[in-house]
């Protein structure tokens, strides 16, 4: 496992006490108020307990998000057939998910971490913004195949763009959210325009 060290084999109990503490104190200190002291008193075993498995507090902090004891689920979007609807909601969700604060701490927490390491830099991708990236693009190609958004649509650098717009409010705690116009903005250019049958269909409708 990267970012261990070998030794003993580990107790089942100490290990989940450590990953628990760990969370509890970074939602209550923050990354930076969280030593290697500190989670072993929290987890009632001694210091070197935690260095026997963990090189470092970056490591522990990595592996209590990606063990799945705190990372959120990675769900795509919804396909009810509106895309730009289905995009909206999802957008809105993770961002209602971001005001949580225990979650928002830890995330800002293992994002600190990742700062320190390339290995937990890229677990912090391939369980988190990985994930939650390939489900926003699976969701844009079926639209694609669809028909609701052009196949030259640029997809990979708009989901980038929200994703990375989710990660900057959650890393600089903003209150103000960034609402369902940035999907508008973004997705606005991608989409299919309307048939020259519908369109003469919806003008004539709206004579009416």
């Amino acid at each position: 496992m990267a970012g261990t060290k070998g030794g003993r084999p580990r107790s089942d109990r100490a290990h989940l006490a450590i990953l628990e503490a760990t969370r509890d104190l970074v939602a209550e200190r923050g990354y930076e108020g969280v030593t290697i002291e500190a989670i072993a008193a929290a987890a009632g075993v001694g210091r070197q307990t935690v260095y026997r498995w963990w090189s470092s507090k970056a490591a522990v902090v990595t592996e209590a998000v990606t063990t799945g004891v705190l990372a959120p689920e990675a769900a795509a979007p919804a396909d009810t057939g509106d895309v730009l609807h289905d995009v909206r909601t999802w957008w809105s969700e993770y961002q209602q998910a971001a005001h949580d604060p225990e979650l928002a701490a830890m995330l800002r927490g293992l994002a600190a971490a990742a700062a320190e390491s390339a290995t937990d830099a890229e677990r912090l991708y391939e369980h988190i913004t990985g994930p939650l990236e390939r489900a926003l693009v699976a969701r844009l190609h079926a639209a694609v195949r669809a028909g609701q958004l052009r196949p030259d649509a640029e997809i990979a650098a708009a989901a980038e763009a929200l994703i990375a717009t989710l990660l900057y409010r959650l890393l600089t705690t903003a209150e103000r959210e960034a609402g369902a116009g940035l999907v508008d903005l973004l997705l606005s250019g991608m989409l299919v325009p309307p048939s020259a049958d519908a369109a003469e269909r919806v003008a004539s409708s709206n004579e009416t």
